[in-house]
């Protein structure tokens, strides 16, 4: 008895023993890592041979480190706080007007009706020169955010080059308390119908209010018998606005979410708590390979609870849930601290960062098909697959190249800088091709195509290995003949070239209101929504209701 007890007791220390050595392993190999790391940097800021930056190698470092996790692990340091307090609050001090690089210039590239930049006359299309005596252009252009945002109540002077101006022009300006709107436009299309549709851009905490006002104010107007709920181009944000918009269209008590992290016994659930804003009122999700993180909550959702339909295509794949931590110096660490599953229990990420990497060790996922409430198959992995796949892209390269370089955007600037009568431009569909066509010849526009690497490549070969000498003469004609399709391509599309450029000008001349509702007359993807909405037979056959 007594030889038993003793072998019990060794029994239970050796297990006991063995969970201390498991759990203070971890903590040994951090502070083992802390201190080299700590005498690496020291060393280094202190002996090298050239003076050195000891904050931009320390952030070196950083970012070195958080480089072998995800991309979305990141390190902010205190210029960034102005876009922390935006993912955040949908908030941030500014002058409303939003930039990015046209022809490596520093370009005004969309502006906030009723904020200082528009109410004071900058337009879309003003290339800025200077802000604060600061010249900016492409070298600096990743730390103009820093230059733009400030507190509410502060001055800000910005110079502008304007297309068709004889000199510069400076605008003194305040900032403002600029608070972007996740629900862009919100209205009946078409406007006969009794179709809602609503454009959701963002998920910043008052996402969710915002599509319950949108419901609220539309249903003033007139009964809604249909929603298409435009999620199509949405990065995604904050879980909780995420869960807020989905509490509008499920049912209560209904599962939105489950988020695991690194300690996988512990699960969290999340649930709507209200009577949702829309009832039972049928419904179509647009989402495309942009729609990402709570965008994919939101749609997973709804279609594991066949809430309603999704439309477009294959979402962005995107299952990871970050935090923000606060660090020392007005600094912050965004990390990846979970992921999330749908209703079902799938995890939608695409990417296993754990592969081929020696700093992560992960299992992965196994199970890839699931079912929703009405035993509809539905798959992990890779993104969310619509339940009606509707490519929403140009097919061609062509004018992919052209929107990537911003072309349409450019020749419009162009136009309005010239013609009085700026509503004119869109009755000038037969002409405004040519002239479009010989505006990418003066500016010496050139496509890139892989085809073209190809035979550039096939040219080299030949030459190198002198083939027959009529090789290279055969090659050459076929390079001219490909570089005469392009053309033609160009003339295949122009219905799509003409439809791009009118709604450039609407964008320019009645905002994105107007620019919306012109889209979505050509919209395939809308019009397939709208077509399966207006059919019963068609919805409850992709929802496996039962009629």
């Amino acid at each position: 008895m007594k030889r038993q007890s003793l072998l019990m007791m060794s029994l239970i220390m050796i297990l006991f023993c063995g969970f201390i050595t498991s759990d203070t392993d971890i903590y040994f190999n951090i502070n083992r890592s802390l201190e080299l790391f700590g005498r690496v940097y020291k060393e280094t800021a202190i002996n090298y041979v050239d003076d050195i930056n000891p904050q931009k190698l320390m952030e070196a470092g950083i970012e070195g480190m958080l480089s072998t996790l995800d991309p979305y692990t990141v390190y902010l340091d205190e210029s960034h706080q102005n876009d922390i307090d935006l993912i955040t609050k949908g908030k941030y001090g500014g002058i409303g007007a939003t930039i990015g690089l046209r022809n490596d210039k520093v370009t005004v590239v969309d502006l906030i009706e009723g904020y200082s930049a528009h109410r004071q006359g900058i337009l879309i299309g003003d290339v800025i020169l200077k802000i604060n005596d600061v010249e900016v252009g492409k070298d600096n252009y990743e730390h103009l955010g820093s230059l733009m945002k400030g507190e509410p109540g502060t001055a800000i002077s910005v110079v502008i080059q304007r297309e068709g101006a004889k000199s510069n022009l400076t605008f003194n300006l305040i900032r403002e308390e600029i608070e972007v709107k996740n629900v862009t436009f919100a209205g009946f299309i078409p406007e006969n119908s009794n179709n809602a549709y609503i454009k959701l851009s963002g998920f910043s905490r008052a996402a969710g209010e915002e599509v319950k006002d949108a419901i609220i104010e539309l249903r003033k107007e007139k009964p809604i018998n249909s929603i298409v709920l435009d999620m199509r181009g949405n990065p995604g944000g904050l879980l909780d606005a995420a869960i807020d918009v989905s509490e509008k269209f499920l049912g209560k008590d209904k599962l939105v979410v489950s988020v695991v992290g690194r300690d996988t016994t512990t699960l969290r659930k999340y649930y709507s708590k209200e009577e949702p804003i829309a009832g039972t009122t049928k419904l179509a999700v647009l989402i495309d390979g942009y729609s990402a993180s709570a965008t994919e909550i939101v749609t997973g959702a709804i279609q594991d609870h066949d809430r309603g339909i999704i439309i477009g295509d294959k979402s962005f794949g995107k299952g990871l849930v970050q935090t923000i931590i606060p660090m020392p110096y007005n600094a912050s660490l965004k990390i990846t601290t979970a992921k999330y599953y749908t209703p079902s229990g799938r995890c939608i990420q695409k990417i296993d960062y754990s592969k081929n990497n020696d700093v992560l060790v992960s299992a992965e996922d196994v199970k890839n098909e699931f079912k929703t409430d009405a035993d509809r198959t539905v798959f992990a992995r890779g993104g969310i697959l619509p339940d009606s796949l509707v490519l929403g892209e140009s097919d061609s390269d062509l004018i992919q190249q052209l929107m990537a370089n911003g072309m349409f955007f450019k020749y419009v600037t162009r136009l309005l800088s010239v013609v009085k009568d700026s509503s004119a431009l869109l009755n000038r569909d037969g002409s405004m091709y040519k002239e479009f066509l010989a505006y990418l010849n003066e500016e010496k526009f050139e496509f890139n195509f892989e085809t073209e690497k190809i035979l550039a490549k096939l040219k080299n070969v030949v030459e190198e290995k002198k083939y027959d000498s009529s090789m290279p003469e055969k090659v050459d004609e076929l390079i001219k003949l490909f570089d005469s399709e392009k053309y033609n391509e160009l003339d295949r599309h122009k219905t799509e070239i003409t439809e791009q450029i009118r709604l450039e000008i609407l964008n320019r001349i009645q905002g994105r209101a107007g620019m919306i509702r012109e889209s979505l007359k050509n919209d395939q993807q809308f019009e397939t929504a709208f077509s399966i909405l207006n059919s019963e037979t068609a919805y409850n056959k992709l929802l496996n209701h039962v009629e």
